[in-house]
């Protein structure tokens, strides 16, 4: 894998203080948690290219229910 691509992100800070909350409870930090967000939001959407991004068709029927 290469290495990680780095860029500004800007939130609103109501935002930021509620991940900060969420990434203590799950044990990590804000930035691992947002990308932990965004990896599993595009895996459900099929957006990961490879078999980490495949969905298999039951799980993607069981989230439009």
């Amino acid at each position: 894998m290469a290495g990680k691509k780095s860029f500004p992100l800007r939130l609103d800070p109501l935002i930021y203080e509620a991940l900060e909350r969420w990434a203590a409870d799950e044990f990590r930090s804000v930035n691992g948690h947002i990308e932990y967000l965004l990896r599993e939001a595009l895996r459900r959407e099929g957006r990961l290219p490879g078999p980490r991004g495949a969905v298999r068709k039951e799980e993607k029927s069981d989230a439009d229910d």
